[in-house]
């Protein structure tokens, strides 16, 4: 099982849909969490992209000297930029990070925000795009290893003698990982990804969309991974979690969710579909917005994308994820609300409970029987007794 965390560049706070409690989301601030996330023994984290975030690329290279083992899963985006170009980015961050790179490739659901930006297509062409700008970026990538290049004909992009003088690290190319719940979501994972990543959805929503992609995997002769994006709220009991939720969202007002749910519903995106069918576009306590034991929807109220979280106590959060795992989900990446603060408490109560591919590191320059989380010395003298976190 391994599991990511989050960085978040579009802001962070203590209570959703307003000011209050809110942190400026700086350099400083991203390193903090960065930091975090790589000492404590997350796998990696998820930069998100778009026009309400700090450019993913320009953050995530920031945090590459101030981390050892850390990956970055960082979005290129088929329609914003060209296939070479984005090749060459992928290819030196690899190569600058020690092979730490991971790709998100975001096709994108917001028709007002890719007009914004120049694109100007509907929903399928937007994924007939997407497959060409990977059919092109996968061969140069792969071709920088034996200085060949790269000659594609499209219907909507070319390249001619395209060629990457500077191979990456990882072979043929840093992992493609990609989400996206519509048919031509699934044909672009089934010809392309390395790893398909879903919302936070019931298992039996999440079950049926795996089926039908490794099917279609299987029918193009390939094999695919899975991963699952949720953000988790636990505590040390269930009433102090579901108290946590209850508060994560007690500042909203019906004015803000309502315009926010306007906003969702102007967009062409299958899964925010699903994530708003989830809720409704409705408030309320546990009784409305738990959507499955433990699977609470309260997020989705005013945040797009991932909508979803996990919450209850360590061993129930852990339980809600080995059963995503028995679908054969085998990454999760987690976000929780202060970032920085909810990446410790993940780990510390957690961690212990779940079969990890990752560990805690030994912090810089540590070394000797203190080097590691141990608490504080008793009367001076004593360390604390040994805990499972």
């Amino acid at each position: 099982m391994n599991v990511f965390w989050f960085i978040p560049t579009h802001g962070d706070s203590r209570y959703l849909g307003t000011s209050e409690g809110a942190r400026a989301a700086d350099l400083a601030y991203f390193q903090q969490i960065a930091v975090a996330a790589d000492t404590l023994g997350y796998e990696g984290v998820l930069l998100p992209t778009g026009r309400s975030c700090e450019d993913a690329w320009v953050v995530a290279s920031s945090l590459i000297p101030v981390t050892q083992r850390l990956k970055f899963l960082v979005a290129i985006r088929p329609g914003l930029s060209s296939p070479g170009l984005a090749a060459r980015m992928a290819s030196t961050f690899d190569r600058l990070s020690g092979g730490r790179l991971l790709i998100n490739v975001v096709t994108g659901g917001d028709s007002a925000e890719l007009e914004g930006d120049g694109v100007f297509v509907d929903h399928d062409t937007r994924y007939e795009i997407t497959d060409e700008f990977l059919h092109i970026w996968r061969e140069l990538l792969s071709a920088a290893h034996s200085n060949d290049a790269v000659n594609f004909e499209g219907k909507h992009l070319q390249s001619k003698g395209g060629k990457l003088l500077y191979p990456p690290v990882q072979e043929p190319h840093p992992p493609l990982w990609f989400g996206g719940s519509s048919p031509a979501a699934h044909n672009i994972a089934a010809t392309h990804i390395d790893t398909y990543l879903t919302w936070g959805e019931p298992p039996e929503a999440v079950a049926k969309k795996l089926g039908d992609i490794r099917k279609r995997a299987e029918d193009a002769g390939r094999k695919i991974r899975f991963g699952i994006r949720l953000h988790v709220i636990v505590r040390e009991t269930e009433d102090e979690a579901w108290a946590a939720a209850d508060r994560l969202i007690s500042r909203l007002d019906d004015e803000t969710v309502a315009r926010a749910q306007a906003s969702f519903a102007k967009m062409d995106s299958e899964g925010q579909r699903r994530m708003a069918a989830l809720h409704g576009g409705k408030r309320g306590g546990r009784e409305t917005l738990e959507i499955y034991p433990n699977l609470w929807a309260g997020v989705g109220l005013v945040r797009g994308g991932a909508g979803t979280a996990l919450v209850g106590n360590p061993e129930q959060v852990a339980a809600r994820m080995k059963e995503y795992a028995e679908l054969g989900i085998e990454t999760f990446i987690l976000s929780g609300y202060p970032h920085l603060e909810e990446s410790y408490r993940f780990a510390e109560l957690v961690f212990p409970l779940l079969p990890k591919t990752h560990g805690a590191r030994t912090p810089r320059g540590a070394s000797g029987p203190l080097s590691g989380p141990f608490g504080e010395i008793v009367g001076n003298n004593y360390l604390p007794k040994v805990s499972a976190s």
